[in-house]
């Protein structure tokens, strides 16, 4: 008689208890899709390597699509929203970001997974617009931290594009410390608040260029340093009349 208990049945769908995190699952697909490749992976392949059924990486993930996204967004958001990049001296942040872009990307493994055709394009855009574009509007802070958050983004877009995902020569010819010559100058320049605007001029003192000093009107004079150079040239004239 046969007293083997048999092994339990892999369940379907969420398992119950204390199932392995997704934590596990991104690190196990991480490693197939780096041996075998985008194409090649299977769901079923991950799910044996961490040791549980395909259905549950769709209840994480959706795909595996979604799958691979999280793998490379994982890698993403360790390298460019790091606490010791976003949190430290904020004039040395355009620094920061470069090396945090050219580190990652100069990463064997990192490039491994960025030659998975479009999928990898795709991710890299998703991140960059939804989660990276999120964490600098929100550690910049103020009203026009969208419009600078997105100025950096499109810097940082543009060097992982001419790079990395299709090589401009003379870029891909840089060194990183070249690299970061280069930008950060840009990146501190987009990255400073943007002063208001001054306000127009109005009508005011009598003899001002906006209450009928002719002089003004004919030199096109506006705001207090026009001005102040309109009855300048007024008394000159004036003391050259004296003078005759």
């Amino acid at each position: 008689m046969n007293n083997a208990v048999p092994a339990p049945a892999r369940t379907r769908g969420r398992p119950r208890g204390n199932p392995p995190t997704r934590e596990s699952i991104v690190s196990a697909a991480r490693s197939l899709f780096l041996e075998h490749g985008y194409r090649s992976t299977t769901l079923r392949a991950v799910a044996g390597a961490v040791g549980v059924d395909a259905a549950l990486i769709v209840y994480h993930f959706g795909s595996k699509k979604g799958l691979f996204a999280d793998v490379m967004q994982f890698q993403c958001a360790n390298a460019l929203a790091r606490d010791e990049v976003l949190g430290g001296d904020p004039a040395t942040l355009p620094d920061r970001l470069i090396d945090a872009v050219t580190d990652l990307w100069e990463d064997a493994d990192f490039q491994q997974l960025t030659i998975q055709g479009d999928e990898a394009a795709e991710v890299i855009r998703e991140y960059l617009e939804r989660e990276l574009l999120a964490r600098l509007v929100e550690f910049l802070g103020g009203r026009d931290a969208t419009a600078r958050a997105m100025a950096v983004v499109t810097i940082l877009g543009g060097l992982i594009y001419t790079r990395y995902l299709n090589p401009l020569p003379t870029s891909a010819a840089l060194t990183p410390s070249e690299i970061r010559h280069s930008l950060t100058p840009a990146l501190r320049a987009v990255l400073a608040p943007r002063l208001r605007a001054a306000a127009p001029a109005t009508a005011g003192r009598r003899g001002s260029p906006t209450s009928g000093g002719g002089a003004a009107r004919r030199g096109g004079f506006t705001g207090r340093n026009s001005y102040v150079t309109a009855e300048k040239q007024q008394a000159d004239k004036e003391a050259g009349a004296e003078n005759h």
